[in-house]
């Protein structure tokens, strides 16, 4: 099958859409499924209002008829509500061709906390973006529930996975090595050794408490920072808030921007991963703690109340120093087991499910060659629960 996805995220971006479509692409390509990527990398970029780091495409436009022309695709999935995803969607539309879209942030809440703007004037819009696609893939019911709140009936579960190779509670090569050095380790990543080194020269005081991910005001780290909690705060990330927020707490341990091979030593060091977000619409920073071992405290808000739920992986609460000090109580084994049940395979094969082939929507006289009822993924997905 030949899958059109277009993003306004991707490389050299460091986020969950980036890490959700890397991982996508990669199993979809090992399954033998023909895949194109068209992202901001491949058009002259502006930087993002307010989030420089991130750059928006200009005149996506003859670019994406030209992927549409040449490539042929049986499939078409866009990723985000960009400049990319704004042109793929008016072309889809223009011509016919049926689309399936993604919600990966809660843009309405970001909006405001950016802005002020009231989030229904912002969910108006993702209304009339995201109504016209076959399906809306969204990574957790609760989410889907806001959306049906909010006039979409199109949506369904796209769950999200963690790679259990790189995160898990086992000392990494690394780690077991007295002489941290990455060239005598040339199997380990040097990001990972200094890391390493860094924890080894300085005394930690326990327990420690850990937030990863994107340092910005929706993230709310400052529900984190400012709570009375022993023993140390760690930082995992980086963003428009940090110099702001490491010039206000200073006691913290700010690391900064980490690989994952990094960033999964933090989570094995850490005693409770702390995700005080209240706009995520998943946080896959969330498995990849727990896959290594570490409990987490959330406040009960979409995206914790899915991925951690009632699992006794962590503790969801109102009182976020109430909660964190009670996941200090909790066995790492179960966090552990509880993140085994999400893969990047069951990711894929979910997303296939949900794709809408070109030809079975539009006509079999628009049907591109090499598509058969028996090649779509529902088809696929039929055949195989006989």
């Amino acid at each position: 099958m030949r899958i059109l996805i277009t993003t306004d995220a991707w490389a050299p971006q460091v986020n969950g859409v980036v890490q959700t479509l890397t991982q996508v692409v990669k199993h979809l390509r090992e399954q033998g499924h023909v895949v194109l990527v068209v992202h901001p990398g491949q058009f002259k970029t502006v930087p993002c209002p307010t989030y420089p780091e991130i750059r928006l495409a200009l005149w996506p436009w003859r670019g994406l008829q030209h992927a549409l022309q040449t490539f042929e695709p049986h499939a078409v999935h866009i990723v985000t509500e960009g400049p990319i995803g704004l042109a793929m969607r008016l072309l889809a539309r223009r011509k016919g061709l049926p689309f399936t879209t993604a919600y990966h942030t809660q843009f309405p809440e970001y909006v405001k906390a950016r802005t002020g703007i009231p989030v229904r004037l912002t969910a108006a819009l993702l209304r009339w973006f995201h109504k016209p696609a076959k399906a809306v893939m969204v990574p957790t019911q609760s989410v889907i529930q806001t959306l049906q709140s909010r006039g979409l009936h199109n949506c369904v579960l796209w769950q999200r996975g963690v790679d259990l190779q790189r995160f898990n509670p086992a000392p990494s090569a690394a780690a077991k090595h007295l002489n941290y050095c990455p060239k005598a380790l040339t199997q380990e990543d040097p990001q990972q050794v200094e890391v390493l080194k860094r924890l080894e020269k300085t005394h930690v005081q326990k327990p420690v408490f850990l937030y990863a991910g994107r340092v910005a005001i929706e993230k709310n780290l400052e529900a984190f920072l400012g709570l009375d909690l022993p023993g140390e705060k760690w930082v995992g990330g980086d963003g428009p808030a940090r110099k702001t927020l490491e010039k206000t707490y200073p006691n913290a341990r700010w690391f900064g921007m980490l690989n994952h091979a990094a960033l999964a030593e933090l989570y094995r060091h850490a005693d409770v991963f702390v995700f005080p977000s209240q706009t995520d619409t998943f946080g896959l920073v969330l498995l990849e703690a727990m896959a290594c071992g570490c409990p987490v405290a959330a406040f009960p808000v979409n995206g914790p109340l899915d991925v951690v739920g009632q699992s006794g992986a962590g503790v969801l609460g109102w009182d976020l120093q109430e909660a964190a000090l009670a996941a200090l109580k909790i066995d790492r084994q179960i966090p552990q087991r509880h993140a085994r049940q999400f893969t990047w395979a069951n990711c894929t094969n979910q997303f296939l499910g949900h794709l809408a082939p070109i030809g079975l929507q539009v006509g079999a006289h628009h049907r591109p060659a090499g598509l058969s009822k028996a090649s779509s993924p529902k088809a696929k997905q039929q055949t195989s629960s006989q």
